[in-house]
């Protein structure tokens, strides 16, 4: 089962607000009443007795007590940048498995938490962008991939692993090679809109697929992973509640927002293999 942390947050933070609330309101007013009163009928006040009148009910003191943390963590997470972990080898050689990637929240318009409804335009994405969204046939599952075809564009990838957006070909060029899942793999420089990356093809007969095209609607983006033969991207979802014109595609109400930077990369959480920074850097 998957949870909805943003939901839990939001609920977090509206209840040790309402707890604040209440104490501010009511029950700090009645405390102040409860010690004047006392104070008002012995002629030398007890210290105990007034600590122990003025005590916080456990349940208000805890409230108050996370508050201004939950709310703090509320709005650096929804409108400004969010932390997430790489699951998967997709975006290799841009991102690996166990890195720790920060997102911009506000690079394609302030939303609300929650329901994600774009309250401000900021800007839009744009070709090259690397960009976390919720996957289409399930929201409470978040995807990384690269944005390869925006609004409009018609996008073609053929069966010898070439892309062509708009009918001309994106450029790319050999960099090396590497060991691949079966065989060898190679890496070539893409430039991509005005973004030049790494992408990663492997080699081996088996993995080409028919070529196809698609035609993006407004609206939506087109998603591919840098790791091209590995992937599980626009090219390949089916879900048979999603009208075919909108298969593959990521509604913008879908975006979570724009991957920036890498700040921490740890493949394997244990004692044993400490986190790394050896992969510190900006996203290109």
């Amino acid at each position: 089962m998957s949870l909805n942390f943003p939901l839990l947050l939001v609920i977090a933070v509206f209840v040790c607000g309402l707890l604040a609330l209440l104490d501010l309101l009511f029950l700090a007013p009645r405390r102040r009443a409860a010690i004047a009163s006392y104070q008002g009928s012995v002629s030398q006040p007890d210290g105990v007795v007034i600590e122990k009148l003025n005590k916080e009910p456990l349940l208000v003191e805890y409230g108050k007590s996370f508050f201004p943390v939950l709310f703090i963590v509320l709005v650096l997470r929804s409108f400004l940048v969010e932390p997430f972990q790489i699951p998967s080898g997709s975006m290799k050689p841009t991102l690996d498995v166990g890195d720790f990637i920060l997102v911009n929240k506000f690079s394609y318009g302030i939303r609300l938490p929650v329901i994600d409804k774009k309250v401000i335009e900021i800007g839009d994405p744009q070709r090259g962008d690397v960009m976390v969204f919720r996957f289409p046939s399930d929201p409470n599952v978040n995807y990384i991939k690269r944005v390869v075809g925006l609004p409009g564009d018609k996008i073609r990838y053929t069966a010898d692993k070439r892309l062509f957006v708009n009918g001309e070909l994106v450029a790319e060029q050999l960099i090396g090679s590497e060991p691949g899942t079966l065989g060898s793999a190679e890496l070539y420089k893409e430039k991509l809109g005005e973004a030049e990356h790494l992408i990663r093809k492997e080699m081996s007969r088996y993995r080409a697929t028919p070529d196809h095209s698609w035609t993006v609607p407004a609206g939506h983006y087109f998603m591919m992973g840098d790791n091209r033969d590995n992937s599980n991207d626009s090219r390949y979802w089916d879900d048979p509640n999603i009208p075919k014109d909108m298969l593959g595609m990521v509604p913008d109400r879908n975006i979570v927002g724009k991957a920036f930077a890498v700040w921490m990369s740890w493949p394997e959480p244990k004692l044993s293999h400490l986190p790394n920074f050896s992969r510190v850097g900006l996203i290109k």
